[in-house]
Formats: C-alpha cells, sequence, structure tokens
C-alpha cells in the first residue's frame, strides 16, 4: 500500500506550465494590422524528482514521468498596437513504470487560451527603444479531463483570467532585456469525488485552485541582420495561497505550488522564405515547492504574412 501511495504524490499542474516561446502574450513583439503568424510547438518535459512541500525526494513508483504536449498557435495584427493570440494545446501523461495496471497516464486537449496584448509606448531612449505593453488572457477547460487525478491530469479545470504587464529595452545594435509580470485569477475545479482535506475536511467536489504571481525574465540578442535571436530567461509561478501534498498523499489542484525554472531559447528566420521562422529551447526547473523538478525541450515553426 505504501508503494502506491508513493505513486500518486508525483506532481504535474499543466494549468501552470511556462508560456512556451514564438510570438507569444508575453513577449514585446509586435504584428501590422492585417498580418498573421501561425505557430507550431512541440514541448517534452519530464522529471524523476519532486517537491513534497518544500522537501525534495524521488517516486520510485513513477519513476519518470513524462510530459509531451503539442501547441498549434494563431496571432493576429488587428491594429499596429493590438493583437489577438488563439491556442490549444494537446497535452499527454505517462509514466515510465505501468504501476502495475492500476494508473495510466492520459491524453487529450486542454484548455482554450485568449489573448490581447496591447503596444502601450514605444520611443527612442538613449541607445535603444523602451517598449511597454499590457496583456488580457483567458483560459477554459476544452475537453471534460479529470483535473484531480494528479499527477497525470493534463490540467487545472478551471477558467483563468490573467494580466500581464511587460517592459523590454532593446538596444540599437541587437542586445534586448525584458520584464514581464502577470497575476492570474483562478476558479474552482470540480473533483471526482465528494471530500478532501486542505488544512481542513471539504464535504464538496468542488476545489478551489490558487491564484499565482508569474514573472518573466529574458536577456538576449539579435544577429545576423536580425535573422538569429538567441536568449537566456526566467521564469516562475507562485501561488497565493493553498497547501502542502501531504505525506504519503495524493497531490490536487489546491496545492500551493510554486517553482523557479531557467532556460535557453533560439530562433532563426529564414531569409530565403519569407515570413518562415524556426525555433529550439531548453528549461529547467532549479527550486520548487508541491511540483516536478522538470526538465524540458521544445521544437518548433512560425509562418508570418499579410492578408
Amino acid at each position: 500500500m505504501r508503494k502506491y501511495l508513493l505513486s500518486a504524490i508525483a506532481l504535474l499542474s499543466l494549468g501552470a506550465v511556462a508560456p512556451l516561446t514564438a510570438q507569444t502574450p508575453s513577449d514585446a513583439i509586435m504584428m501590422k494590422q492585417k498580418e498573421l503568424c501561425f505557430a507550431l510547438i512541440y514541448d517534452h518535459g519530464s522529471w524523476n524528482q519532486y517537491w513534497e512541500g518544500t522537501y525534495l525526494r524521488s517516486n520510485q513508483t513513477v519513476a519518470t514521468l513524462t510530459r509531451k504536449m503539442v501547441m498549434p498557435m494563431v496571432a493576429i495584427g488587428i491594429m499596429d498596437q493590438l493583437n489577438l493570440f488563439v491556442g490549444m494545446p494537446f497535452v499527454k501523461t505517462e509514466s515510465s513504470e505501468p504501476n502495475g495496471g492500476r494508473f495510466q497516464g492520459v491524453q487529450g486537449f486542454q484548455d482554450l487560451n485568449i489573448a490581447v496584448k496591447y503596444e502601450m509606448l514605444k520611443k527612442q531612449l538613449g541607445k535603444g527603444k523602451l517598449a511597454v505593453l499590457a496583456t488580457g488572457g483567458y483560459a477554459t477547460p476544452i475537453t471534460n479531463y479529470l483535473s484531480d487525478y494528479r499527477p497525470y491530469s493534463i490540467g487545472n479545470g478551471t477558467n483563468e483570467l490573467s494580466v500581464r504587464g511587460i517592459s523590454e529595452y532593446k538596444l540599437d545594435k541587437g542586445p534586448y532585456a525584458r520584464v514581464a509580470v502577470a497575476y492570474l485569477f483562478r476558479g474552482q475545479t470540480k473533483a471526482e469525488r465528494d471530500y478532501y482535506y486542505n488544512n481542513g475536511s471539504y464535504y464538496t467536489p468542488w476545489m478551489d485552485v490558487p491564484d499565482a504571481w508569474e514573472i518573466n525574465g529574458v536577456a538576449g540578442i539579435w544577429m545576423l541582420d536580425n535573422s538569429l535571436k538567441v536568449e537566456v530567461n526566467y521564469y516562475g509561478l507562485k501561488s497565493t495561497s493553498g497547501d502542502d501534498v501531504r505525506p504519503y498523499n495524493a497531490p490536487q489542484p489546491t496545492n500551493k505550488v510554486q517553482f523557479d525554472q531557467v532556460g535557453f531559447l533560439g530562433q532563426y528566420y529564414v531569409k530565403k522564405v519569407k515570413g518562415l521562422g524556426v525555433l529550439a529551447y531548453y528549461n529547467q526547473v532549479v527550486n520548487g515547492r508541491n511540483w516536478g523538478k522538470f526538465s524540458s525541450f521544445g521544437v518548433g515553426g512560425t509562418y508570418q504574412f499579410k492578408i
């Protein structure tokens, strides 16, 4: 029994996955009016250690948990200063151990993600340009996945509103730095049980998913006549409330999730094919709470054109 309880303690909360990289709601790239950009990203993440509260431990039954995600996304230039983003990730989870047939991974479409990004300010400042932007987003589940089926659940199963502020300074010769801070307003999710414990007993299937703060810091440079972008980045998430995973108990959507992640990205725009871009990245979670010690990589392509 102890062995199978340990297998349930693994953590995966994909509603909090760090933003994927292309032309996204968290960067400072803006498209002109009537421009479209299609993106397709493949992300592969895994972990064999996780934080139970703040204690880092291994899961000997699940062994290595893998999360695979395909993210199609479209960005539309409504106006020069206003862009619209729509994305719909498909997620698959599985472990390297079959758990004796008692647990298995799941797959399916996760949430519909919609966001608008507005450029409030862009001006020459010294030897570079300063840009200030704001993003508002909304996400909602599009399939009836089980949010409480941790560690294999593909998402939080709740509606989410986000408000983000972005500031970037880019030197005329290529280097740039960017900071983005967001607050995530989350609602409730329905579990497949009528009782749960969250610092007290609750006789209801409805669970509060904690709100969270997000911060994203980037330092990079444009090279080869602005056709190659290389950057290092930091992404952090901190829930504003919630409980810790208790020893020998399964995680749940009410948990207080925190983590710090560092990464590297390269993106190249193909000169011979106008509008075509390719990208690759690697991320590593270095610190956390009620979260898996993820390492992940991704590859993808973008294609931008004018209507």
